[in-house]
This record gives C-alpha cells, structure tokens and sequence, in this order.
C-alpha cells in the first residue's frame, strides 16, 4: 500500500497550514510513495527552486533507509563512511537531517515519506509531522 494522493495533498495542506500559522520561511513538501516516487509536491511562494532537491533528499532516505531523518543524522555522525557509501549507491540523494519523515500506516506498514526543506532542520521536522498526522498516518522522524 502506498500513500493516495488525497492523502498527499492533506500533508502538503496541514503542513504548510501549520508553517503559515507560526510564521515560518517559505517552505517546500515532497510527498514520496514506498517506493520513492513524487506523489506530490508544493514550494510556497519565496522559497528557493533548491528546496525541491533538499525536500526530496529528506524523503527518499527516509524511505530508502527505513527510518526518519534524526536516525539517519544520528546514524551519519556514528558511521559517517557507511552513509556517505549508502549517498553513493543511492545516486547522491540522501540528504540525512530531520525533515525527512518515514510514514506508516495505523497497521504500521511503511506507505511512503515526507521532505520538508525551508526552515531549521527541527522546523521543518515538527511541520512535517502535523502534516503526516493530518491525513490519519504515523509518522518517524
């Protein structure tokens, strides 16, 4: 099962809601399938073209690696030789911060992730989430 792209605008509409409501920089929301295929995506007016890359790096470790960007960051900071190896096999496109957001279902099955890029690494994790909650889902950053 995979993310329903009704389920991916609710994300990108919940996330970038709660990014409005708190006065946060403009940010961008890649929605990814389990397999880390675009679903959706949305970059808010202001925000840098970059911010597609970023958000999609966030989300494809995410899925690739089976556990959200802060493990990820963890996971590069104790073994940074394995993660720069795994950037390479996975043709440069991880990029191992929070901000990238495994997503499950209530049965706990991976469906797909999450990238969001704009704010702190932090932020963008926290919105993210909201996002991720809005549709029903879980989410692990």
């Amino acid at each position: 099962m995979n993310i329903s792209l009704d389920q991916a605008r609710v994300i990108i509409a919940a996330a970038l809601a709660a990014a409005r409501a708190q006065e946060m920089r403009p940010l961008s929301v890649v929605v990814l399938d389990a397999g880390g295929h675009v679903i959706a995506f949305e970059r808010e007016d202001g925000a840098p073209p970059g911010r597609f890359a970023v958000a999609q790096g966030k989300a494809h470790g995410a899925v690739m690696m089976g556990m959200g960007g802060r493990k990820q960051m963890a996971r590069a900071e104790a073994q940074p030789y394995f993660m720069l190896a795994l950037n390479g096999a996975y043709g440069g496109k991880l990029v191992p911060v929070p901000g990238g957001i495994l997503v499950r279902d209530t049965d706990g099955q991976v469906v797909g992730a999450v990238g969001v890029s704009g704010e702190t690494s932090d932020n963008d994790a926290s919105i993210g989430l909201i996002g991720v909650a809005a549709a029903g889902l879980l989410g692990e950053d």
